[in-house]
């Protein structure tokens, strides 16, 4: 009996330490293509867009109304 548990012992052992071997080189080579992908195929610069919105005075004025009384309401 003895024997039985050191053998399913020794297995688990095994089966463990080839299950983090596999996972640990797993890790090393998506980070290495990461860095390969980047190094040779880099992201172009964004340009930046500007949005430029133009409100009319009245439009400006009912929204800061509709702001105060929902801040007045919901304190």
């Amino acid at each position: 009996m003895a024997e039985l548990m050191s053998s399913g012992v020794e297995l688990m052992i095994v089966g463990m330490g080839i299950v983090f071997l596999f996972l640990a080189l797993l890790v090393v080579a998506i980070n290495t293509m990461s860095s390969l992908i980047q190094r040779f195929f880099p992201e172009p610069p964004k340009a930046a867009k500007t949005v430029k919105i133009e409100t009319d005075q009245a439009t400006v004025a009912a929204i800061t109304a509709a702001v105060h009384q929902y801040r007045s309401k919901n304190r």
